[in-house]
């Protein structure tokens, strides 16, 4: 009987991980990456980037299927005499474009008169092939702002023209709000300091942006707004005295541009992703009500924890859409790990089906 029994499980097992066309696998995958970033190369491969891995520079994996991935080392190295970077070397994406590799990164910038802690600022390197060498294009970075950023992301339109996102850092920042006075009552904090998401219109050659930044996406400045429950838990839960906008993604569909985000602390067990919608690159933007749309899933009984700074990722037909971000459970400690779960986006409504644990499939096509 004992023998029967062990043989209709290992039975339904493998009936459950044959049960569709698409390759077995269940979250989080065996990439220890933050902030993971995938590349469906014009070779037929992806390519996946993130924080991590790498001292002073980032590495890069590649699969057929999304779910196996080979180490390709590292494709690009910071740090170095002639290179404007010297630390803190975060968020890569890398664009296909002309035959050749477009890497836009975060790292702190070594010219720092005011010695100033955070110090970041945006790059651009460039490969003939996805797993590198890449090479910075220029001794400096991108631009200047005049204040601290992160998290570039690109997104090419329609009509030809190219469109740079990025978050200004918490650093410095403190901003007056409802939340803010709520933590001076509560005796928290005296000050609350919060990135924003801007836009600007990008160079075809990645050269130079064109024009002044936007402001896009920034916390709710009222208690009674929708979004701020869930944008202010770092602050709420006494993780740090800053709520965060940040890891901006634009996707476009039937002619409405969908913005994912992350808010709270990177570090923390609140961080989650929500999405804003707009009819043009600048905006305006409008958050949606069902936010968040990613965030942790232990209160339903979940392990993970986390969850955020996610790209999006088609399959090869085009037809069904991944959503990979970073997360956590107890088994991974502070080591953020990949996750990739489905996603959709039908009558203008973006959903995440995550997340995830449970042994699954993906079928790339």
């Amino acid at each position: 009987m004992k023998r029967l029994i062990i043989i209709c499980i290992i039975s339904a097992a493998f009936m459950l991980s044959c049960k569709g066309s698409g390759t077995p696998y269940s979250n989080p995958l065996d990439v220890k990456f933050g902030d993971p970033y995938v590349l469906l190369a014009s070779d037929g491969n992806y390519y996946m980037y993130g924080t991590g891995g790498v001292k002073d520079g980032f590495g890069c994996y590649s699969s057929a299927d999304l779910v196996n991935w080979e180490y390709r080392g590292a494709v690009y190295q910071g740090n170095t005499p002639d290179s404007w970077a010297k630390a803190c070397f975060w968020a890569p994406e890398v664009y296909e474009k002309d035959g050749k590799f477009w890497m836009f990164f975060s790292a702190d910038w070594k010219e720092n008169p005011t010695n100033e802690l955070e110090n970041f600022r945006i790059g651009v390197a460039v490969s003939d092939s996805p797993t590198g060498p890449f090479r910075e294009v220029s001794d400096g970075p991108l631009f200047d702002p005049g204040y601290p950023i992160i998290d570039a992301n690109v997104f090419f339109d329609d009509d030809g023209r190219c469109w740079l996102y990025y978050s200004r850092c918490c650093y410095k920042h403190p901003v007056e709000s409802e939340i803010a006075d709520w933590a001076r009552e509560q005796g928290l904090y005296d000050e609350i300091e919060e990135s924003w998401i801007y836009g600007v219109e990008l160079a075809p050659d990645f050269s130079k942006v064109i024009g002044e930044p936007q402001l896009l996406l920034a916390p709710p400045s009222r208690m009674n707004d929708k979004q701020a429950e869930w944008e202010s838990r770092s602050v709420t839960a006494k993780e740090a005295n800053r709520r965060w906008t940040e890891g901006s993604f634009l996707i476009k569909k039937d002619g409405i541009y969908y913005m994912m985000y992350s808010a709270n602390f990177f570090g923390g067990e609140n961080y989650a992703v929500g999405y804003a919608t707009a009819t043009s690159p600048l905006g305006p933007y409008t958050k949606s009500s069902d936010n968040p749309v990613l965030e942790k899933n232990t209160a339903s009984g979940g392990i993970v924890t986390g969850v955020g700074h996610n790209s999006i990722i088609w399959s090869r037909d085009g037809k069904q859409l991944f959503c990979v971000y970073h997360g956590r459970t107890a088994a991974t400690g502070q080591e953020r790990v990949v996750f990739i779960d489905k996603m959709s986006i039908r009558d203008g409504k973006l959903r995440v089906e995550g997340p995830t644990t449970a042994l699954s499939e993906i079928d790339c096509k």
